[in-house]
């Protein structure tokens, strides 16, 4: 069996390539990127112990900064023994092959398509059943009208009393599908709403038994009583009113009324909040969730989390362990080399005890810094402010040619606090949620409707609800619900479920809230009444 790496396209190039698998690989690599006007890609997969690893190829090149391929004169050497085992032959080509960027990007695209779709799908669908019902009725008065006119009877002013009400009647229902079901969606569920798939089944369903009844008593029997069939078309339009009216409690007033208490957790920092919640199913309630966490919880900011992990693997240096059983050591060395572990791991023992002395002291120096950081930008910005103030009571004698813009009465101070404002938020390790056009922004929001330097700082000293910021400082459609049990199902107590997140995940808990019995207890109004006894020796 020939364990060369053959590449059936090309045989030429296979001929001269039967000597060392290694320079078969760089020959299969040189030869797909030198036919790339024939539209051959080939991948390649290397494995972790061929040579390959230690000078990465691209499409026959070294990367930038990487050594050149192994020449002939090394290949004998750099030859594995198990090369046969690991090699990758390529035995085919096709005009239609793509990369696997393209593929990647295809697969991309076809997400991004279901996800339009799956938007607005629901909307496409409540559109549909909207306009089939508002135009069910109207049908009903035109068809009679339009195939037997003259057969059929005249009802005068009871009819037109009839139309009058069914018009009003549809132009509130019209308005009420618009209000319930016609409102753009809000986020992408992963499972149909069981309510919403009931009322539109429901509304289809009375909708063709409407129709199957009209089709046969009728248009069949051709009914000359027009009163009778606008009769029929307006209890058509009622029960379309009482649909609707079933689907404002079931979608809007059942869950009004709190049931359960929902607990929050983000897993990084233990950031916690409580809520309460109505009947709903664990999908709808990861929805409102996902919507108090953008309003309620503070800026996720991963960097106080990584600079408590330095903090432990600072103490986790102080240990080292020693091979005291190390082959080819004397006895000497082994005792010298034990003696000195068992004092290492003493020391080391000792550290462990003294680390809450450690990070009180450390505590201790940041919250100082941190005062001292905040007091001077304090203070910077408070003289800003002072000079704005001052420049505005100089412009107001100035021509107009010489006031200067908002805008550029925020560029001309902000320069006077940056450096402070800077230095405030690394100390606080917040940098990163604040770019500098967002806070001239914010000075000149301040300065245009006359706030004061707490105002404008108030933003800066606390951090503030994940919302405020800018959508690149968080994710809003990288959701991910994992719950044990359906996601339709309702909520129940002590269901956990778990929202994950790129960075971080918000952990569930449900409990119920229980059932209060409240008593009444009467207290006579005479036992409230006392005897003050006074005696004649006393001063009152």
């Amino acid at each position: 069996m020939d364990t060369e790496s053959t590449h059936s396209g090309y045989s030429s190039r296979s001929g001269r390539s039967n000597r060392h698998g290694d320079r078969s690989r760089e020959r299969h690599k040189a030869s797909s990127s030198k036919d790339s006007n024939r539209s051959e890609r080939s991948v390649v997969i290397n494995p972790p112990d061929t040579s390959s690893q230690d000078s990465p190829v691209h499409n026959g090149e070294p990367l930038p900064g990487e050594p050149a391929p192994s020449t002939a004169e090394n290949g004998d050497e750099a030859q594995d023994d198990n090369w046969a085992e690991t090699t990758t032959a390529v035995t085919g080509t096709s005009e239609l092959s793509v990369s696997q960027e393209e593929v990647v990007g295809l697969g991309k695209e076809i997400q991004d398509r279901t996800q339009n779709v799956r938007r607005y799908l629901p909307l496409a669908v409540g559109l549909c059943v909207g306009l089939l019902v508002l135009a069910t009725p109207l049908v009903f008065l035109l068809l009679p009208a339009v195939m037997w006119p003259d057969r059929l009877q005249a009802c005068g002013a009871a009819c037109e009393g009839l139309f009058l009400s069914i018009s009003f009647k549809l132009l509130i229902l019209m308005v009420a599908i618009w209000a319930l079901f016609l409102r753009p969606g809000r986020a992408c569920l992963p499972r149909v709403c069981v309510y919403r798939a009931f009322l539109t089944t429901l509304t289809l369903l009375l909708t063709m038994s409407y129709w199957l009844f009209y089709g046969v008593r009728i248009l069949d029997a051709q009914d000359e009583d027009y009163y009778g069939i606008a009769q029929f078309a307006v209890s058509l339009v009622d029960s379309q009113l009482f649909v609707h009216y079933l689907a404002v409690v079931l979608l809007e007033l059942r869950q009004l009324q709190p049931c359960y208490s929902v607990c929050v957790i983000r897993s990084t920092d233990g950031e916690t909040r409580h809520y309460n919640m109505g009947q709903l199913s664990i999908q709808r309630a990861a929805l409102s969730i996902l919507e108090y966490y953008y309003r309620d919880f503070p800026l996720h900011n991963p960097s106080i989390l990584s600079a408590a992990k330095h903090r432990a693997a600072k103490h986790l240096a102080g240990l080292k362990v020693y091979n005291v059983d190390a082959p080819g050591s004397t006895a000497a060395a082994q005792a010298s080399n034990g003696n000195q572990s068992r004092a290492m791991v003493a020391a080391a023992a000792k550290r462990k005890d003294s680390a809450h002395n450690e990070l009180y002291y450390e505590e201790a120096d940041y919250e100082r810094r941190v005062r001292k950081r905040r007091a001077r930008l304090v203070v910077a910005v408070e003289e800003a402010f002072t000079h704005v103030r001052r420049m505005t009571k100089e412009d107001e004698n100035a021509p107009p040619s010489d006031i200067m813009d908002v805008r550029e009465a925020a560029l001309a101070v902000f320069p006077s606090m940056a450096r402070s404002l800077q230095k405030y938020l690394r100390t606080t390790r917040r940098q990163h949620c604040h770019s500098m056009e967002s806070i001239q922004k914010h000075l000149a929001f301040c300065l245009v409707n006359n706030m004061s330097p707490k105002a404008f700082l108030e933003a800066y000293l606390s951090p503030g609800p994940t919302l405020q910021y800018g959508s690149e400082r968080w994710m809003a459609d990288q959701w991910t619900l994992v719950s044990e049990a359906s996601v339709t199902s309702g909520l129940k107590d002590g269901a956990e479920f778990l929202l994950k997140c790129l960075d971080f995940s918000l952990a569930v808990v449900v409990k119920g809230i229980p059932y209060i019995r409240l008593s009444e207890e009467y207290v006579d109004p005479k036992s409230h009444k006392f005897i003050l006894l006074l005696q004649s020796e006393t001063s009152v």
